[in-house]
């Protein structure tokens, strides 16, 4: 029997559907991986093996039964932005300390459905808000990949970092994970996943702890591309509950991934190539690039001339969003409260030690562009800025079908590296914060390692809800740059 923990999603549901091995049995191949790695990594923070046995026990009396969902006895993590009932949900923030909702998230609702099995809660930069998975309450998650012949401790990227850290290391088959500006693409560069943010509307954000909620999506990290369409499959679904959520039939994304990209057109945005860009970003880009080409696909550049106004509209419209959403943490229903000399003085105190430096850094900024006087010039300009985006990724897709992009500007880094610089860390999400400005689905798939040994991803852009053409194109990558290596198990 193959090592359990190694099987991708599609694997392993053949494997159980052949009766190799039962649902219980793969649930406790992981929950038995997490128990020995966990300590160093600190990708779970809440572990939930009763739960998880108990699912993949019913799981085991569907499939003797002839009842198969298509997530059946899959173990997942569920990142800790996603509502779980009974099960504590604290977006990695002091502020809601202990708070168990009494309702499912509809993406959770939908993989449980589905058959899926939950190993417990994953780590995250707190309410999502960073880059590198420093910022939460409960630690910072440490990415299973070191550089060759360096013990440093590297960051797994942000937010999902947690999400993509624990598939990386085979804690795992796949975990939810949620895309403001790159929160799924950017870990999954980091640890060599693939990482899918679908189009905004396609996957619904009930009872999902919010951030900035015209930018937040959520999608799933996995070790495969046909994974990645597996899981979105039954993550999207329309949803009354989200008005945000589009009536669009959820097509079969496996279906749609199959034939040749030979044909298609590839755009290369000719913005993308930034100053400062190393240089083998640049190279790993231009193998990409040879790739569609000899794959039989058409290559032109693409002008996206909005995108040096990207980023920092980005960080006016998603705090500014994150300054509305967290007004509602304030002591008094749920979480954390800490007493004051007055209703103002509780507020204050229960804020003040609440919420991180981070969260109150972007808290600051989204109420001071929202004041009176500055809202005109900073959050209406912003979003004016954020409509041409959209209008030159539109015009660009009359030419093209998708886009090819590195996901990210280097390798993961070293923990505090950057921790230190907040315009330094916001940069990398240089190249992925105009696909949630214009609300498309973007993916990153591992394409190659750096010279220190670490993972690389490419990032493709589709048109909206045509996520089964970036599935298919993402293939392509997938299968050119063959088996990559594993992490080394340092933490075993």
């Amino acid at each position: 029997m193959p090592d359990l923990l190694d099987l991708s999603i599609a694997e392993a549901r053949e494997g159980l559907d052949n009766g190799d091995f039962s649902a219980k049995e793969y649930t406790e191949s992981h929950l038995k991986e997490i128990e020995s790695a966990n300590k160093a990594l600190n990708a779970f923070i809440l572990e939930t093996p009763e739960k998880a046995l108990e699912m993949a026990a019913k799981s085991d009396d569907r499939m003797a039964k002839g009842e198969t969902g298509l997530l059946e006895g899959i173990p997942l993590g569920i990142k800790d932005l996603f509502c779980t009932d009974g099960v504590r949900t604290t977006a990695c923030s002091h502020i809601l300390d202990g708070f168990e909702p009494p309702y499912e998230s509809t993406v959770t609702e939908n993989l449980w459905n589905a058959g899926a099995v939950m190993l417990g809660k994953l780590n995250l930069d707190e309410f999502a808000m960073g880059s590198s998975n420093e910022t939460s309450h409960y630690g910072e998650v440490v990415n299973p990949w070191r550089r060759d012949g360096d013990e440093a401790k590297l960051v797994p990227g942000g937010s999902s970092g947690g999400s993509a850290s624990a598939v990386a290391a085979h804690l795992c088959a796949a975990a939810t994970a949620t895309d403001t500006g790159g929160s799924i693409r950017q870990p999954a560069a980091f640890t060599g996943t693939v990482g899918l943010k679908p189009t905004y509307g396609r996957v619904s954000r009930w009872g999902t702890i919010a951030f900035a909620s015209s930018l937040d999506q959520a999608g799933p990290i996995t070790r495969t591309v046909e994974d990645a369409a597996l899981m979105l499959q039954v993550m999207a679904s329309h949803d009354p509950k989200d008005t945000t959520s589009v009536d669009v039939a959820v097509p079969d994304y496996r279906k749609e991934m199959e034939g040749k990209v030979k044909g298609m057109t590839l755009g290369i945005p000719k913005e993308y190539r930034v100053d400062g860009l190393s240089e083998e970003i640049e190279a790993l880009w231009q193998q990409g690039i040879e790739w569609y080409k000899d794959a039989g696909a058409k290559i032109v550049e693409v002008s996206l001339p909005h995108t040096k106004y990207a980023l920092p509209a980005y960080y006016i419209v998603a705090p500014a969003e994150a300054s509305s959403n967290l007004a509602r943490y304030d002591g008094v229903k749920y979480g954390l409260r800490v007493e004051g000399d007055s209703i103002d003085g509780m507020y204050e105190n229960t804020r003040a030690e609440g919420f991180g430096a981070e969260v109150k850094r972007r808290i600051l900024m989204g109420t001071y562009v929202l004041s009176a006087g500055y809202y005109d010039a900073y959050y209406l300009k912003a979003q004016k800025v954020r409509t041409r985006i959209k209008q030159d990724f539109d015009e660009a897709f009359k030419n093209v079908d998708v886009m090819l992009t590195p996901t990210t500007p280097s390798p993961a880094f070293a923990m505090g590296e950057k921790s230190g610089d907040p315009l330094e860390m916001y940069l990398n999400d240089i190249f992925t914060v105009t696909v949630n400005m214009a609300g498309l689905p973007g993916i990153s798939v591992p394409a190659g390692m750096s010279k220190s040994g670490l993972p690389l991803g490419l990032q493709l852009i589709g048109k909206p809800f045509d996520e089964g053409t970036l599935l298919k194109a993402g293939q392509v990558i997938e299968q050119a740059a063959g088996e990559l290596p594993k992490p080394t198990k340092w933490w075993a």
